[in-house]
């Protein structure tokens, strides 16, 4: 004795798992883009990091040069000065 309660036919099986794998490689395909973004944005974020740090130094370095040549010039007119 059958006791279902209804049939489906094997068309609207074959139907549901065509879906099914088209719905699972669409999955794995949005998965994959997820995940490059997100490579992408860490990378960017650890390069935006990077050059922040890099142009803290160079300002650090340029700035002490500056100030180097300042103390040099005020150093030349103090001599100056007291030479006369």
């Amino acid at each position: 004795p059958n006791y279902a309660a209804f049939e489906i036919p094997d068309s609207v099986i074959d139907n549901y798992n065509e879906f099914l794998f088209a719905t699972n490689i669409h999955w794995a395909i949005v998965e994959g883009h997820a995940s490059e973004m997100a490579a992408k944005r860490a990378a960017m974020d650890n390069a935006t990091s990077n050059a922040n740090e890099l142009i803290g130094k160079l300002t650090l370095q340029y700035n002490r040069g500056r100030q180097a040549v300042i103390t040099n010039q005020l150093i030349e007119v103090i001599t100056g000065a007291s030479a006369l």
